[in-house]
């Protein structure tokens, strides 16, 4: 890895023209269900539950996904715009060519999921759940997510842009090549093996290297 941010490219999603203009209001989900080429917007899609949900090519806008669960979803060629995800439960989930822009990701339950190719961008996402999560790909920028779970996690090209993370909990996670250098790490929860090799700013070296027991003497 070099010392600059780790270069690459995100695969935007692959969303047919005139998209949309294709609304359709969603208002049942049973078990595998699947759902292409179309924009749902300014609706509330609450209390669902079911696994092996789809969605492809699809644009979400001004969406609320209250008390949803939805096990094993998978994302690919999605945007969410402007929706509120909070609580919402997409464990195990498979997401891929899939961005969240200004959305409310509050509680939201990502569990054992894995992400490829996603953008997160100005985003809450406060005591979001990451826990075993594969990502790769994966860029995550001026966006919250105090007080959240990335334990146990395995990271693949994954860059954190003037996020605030204080106070999250990363342990089990290697952070070998990440930078974190312009992002609130504060607090955060991570065993020494685990932030080897991680790209820091010259303070966040110092705080760290209380991980060591050192005392610095100005």
């Amino acid at each position: 890895m070099n010392s600059k941010k780790d270069e690459f490219i995100i695969i935007k999603p692959k969303l047919i023209k005139g998209i949309e203009s294709t609304y359709i209001k969603i208002t049942d989900i049973e078990d595998e269900d699947s759902f292409e080429n179309v924009c749902v917007s300014d609706c509330k899609i609450e209390n669902q539950a079911a696994n092996h949900v789809s969605f492809e090519r699809v644009i979400f806008k001004n969406i609320d996904f209250k008390d949803i669960t939805l096990n094993s979803l998978e994302l690919t060629d999605v945007r969410f715009e402007n929706c509120d995800l909070s609580n919402a439960d997409f464990s195990g989930a498979i997401i891929h060519r899939t961005e969240f822009i200004s959305c409310k990701l509050m509680g939201l339950n990502l569990c054992n999921a894995t992400l490829q190719n996603t953008y997160i961008k100005q985003c809450n996402g406060q005591f979001v759940l990451m826990r075993f999560v594969k990502m790769k790909k994966v860029i995550l920028e001026d966006s919250m997510f105090e007080n959240s779970n990335f334990q146990d996690s395995n990271f693949t090209k994954v860059q954190f842009r003037k996020c605030n993370l204080k106070l999250s909990q990363m342990s089990g996670t290697s952070l070998f090549g990440i930078d974190l250098s312009d992002s609130n790490v504060e607090g955060l929860g991570i065993r020494l093996e685990d932030i080897k090799g991680a790209i820091v700013s010259p303070m966040q070296a110092v705080d760290f290297s209380k991980m060591l027991g050192l005392i610095i003497k100005s």
